[in-house]
């Protein structure tokens, strides 16, 4: 199956990555308000979440990867845990957005299937190998569906933004 590709002529790589920037903010916080109804660990699992676990990982210490804030009378805000969240949300709608300018299938389902294939990679295969998260087996269901259709509509925002 060959790759359909877009007219050279018609590409903007620019602007394409500008609206990832963009749209990856927009989308990080609808991806947050997600997880408001819906999150995905349970309390014990998100004492240390997943961006803090791979941070340690790298050898950055836990006083550092659970720094936090307070807003509003809200403590234990993870700022450091929020800026990978949304560095990982920009990067990802920027290499969607440039891929989509040569690629436009990358867009299938209004790219929701981009969204599955990030959810899989990244929760099913490459943390639990890293050993970040558990194996996805030894993963509640809940936070397996939230992940999922989290993705999807995160990545479908990136798409309509």
């Amino acid at each position: 199956m060959a790759l359909i590709q877009t007219n050279p002529k018609r590409r903007r790589y620019g602007v394409a990555a500008l609206a990832g920037v963009l749209g990856g903010i927009v989308s990080a916080i609808v991806k947050f308000g997600w997880e408001v109804p819906l999150p995905p660990r349970t309390p014990e699992r998100n004492a240390t979440n997943p961006p803090q676990e791979l941070l340690q990982q790298m050898g950055i210490p836990e006083s550092v990867t659970h720094l936090s804030y307070t807003f509003n009378g809200n403590e234990g805000l993870p700022w450091v845990s929020f800026i990978v969240h949304f560095s990982f949300s920009i990067a990802f709608a920027v290499i969607y957005c440039v891929l989509a300018e040569r690629f436009p299938q990358i867009k299938l389902w209004q790219g929701a299937a981009f969204g599955i294939v990030v959810y899989v990679a990244f929760h099913v295969i490459l943390m639990p190998l890293m050993g970040t998260v558990p194996a996805p087996w030894n993963q509640p269901f809940a936070e397996h569906f939230s992940e999922f259709f989290g993705h999807i509509i995160w990545l479908w925002v990136i798409e309509v933004f």
